[in-house]
């Protein structure tokens, strides 16, 4: 998730610092205790992964990071490997055409309070992700491993901490934090991202519910779910395997 943030950001993080102490917040945390609305989503993996499957034999291709995202064009589009990726929810928009094709994992998130943005996340082999980190404090990210290769399997770094995904496991983790995905494996890595607000105290909430559900709303969740619509309905009629 990426918003226009050079100033947004420091203003944001320093307000939102003030309430989880920024050098000492977790890297990673523990859903049932932290989120453990999310432990419902892993507990429908069997059928967000037969959707998932689906999803990839029917689609001949799925856009690029950058391509509803401009903005993280640094690190999608640096080589020729492809990041792609299927939006379902963002920040209050829910591309109508990607949710009919998968309509289990549409209620699975459902059931998530508090949710930002879902969407499959899927890696072309080989393809790795230079560090980087997310925009602010306000929301931690969970993801679902769907697709993971047994072999030299890849593997996200955050905060300098390693963490190899699993099919059908699931992990929570601070966005904000120095993170990379470093990928040498000769398959597909698909995973579901969900982001969720941090909890914080009710002040730091509000202020927080503000910047998502207004200007987020209006502003990168209405060009993200807009470029998603345009390019599921220019997509061909038919296709293969999807990257």
């Amino acid at each position: 998730m990426k918003l226009d943030y050079h100033i947004f950001k420091s203003a944001a993080n320093g307000f939102l610092g003030l309430f989880i102490r920024p050098k000492q917040r977790p890297t990673f945390f523990d859903i049932a205790t932290t989120f453990p609305a999310l432990d419902r989503v892993t507990a429908a993996y069997p059928e967000i992964r037969r959707e998932f499957d689906r999803l990839a034999a029917e689609w001949s291709e799925l856009p690029q990071y950058h391509d509803v995202d401009p903005g993280e064009r640094a690190i999608s589009g640096t080589t020729p490997k492809r990041w792609n990726v299927f939006v379902l929810e963002v920040m209050g928009h829910k591309p109508a055409q990607n949710r009919a094709c998968c309509p289990e994992t549409c209620r699975a998130i459902a059931q998530v309070p508090n949710l930002i943005q879902a969407f499959f996340s899927i890696l072309d082999p080989g393809k790795s992700v230079p560090q980087h980190e997310g925009p602010y404090f306000g929301y931690l990210r969970y993801h679902l491993g769907i697709r993971v290769p047994k072999q030299n399997p890849p593997k996200l770094v955050v905060n300098s901490q390693d963490y190899f995904w699993k099919e059908g496991e699931a992990v929570l983790f601070d966005d904000s934090w120095p993170h990379s995905v470093v990928n040498n494996s000769a398959e597909p890595r698909g995973v579901l991202i969900v982001d969720v607000r941090r909890p914080l105290p009710l002040i730091a909430d509000l202020f927080n519910r503000f910047l998502i559900d207004v200007v987020g709303h209006l502003t990168y969740g209405r060009s993200v779910a807009r470029r998603a619509e345009q390019f599921a309905r220019a997509r061909p009629a038919s296709g293969g395997a999807a990257a």
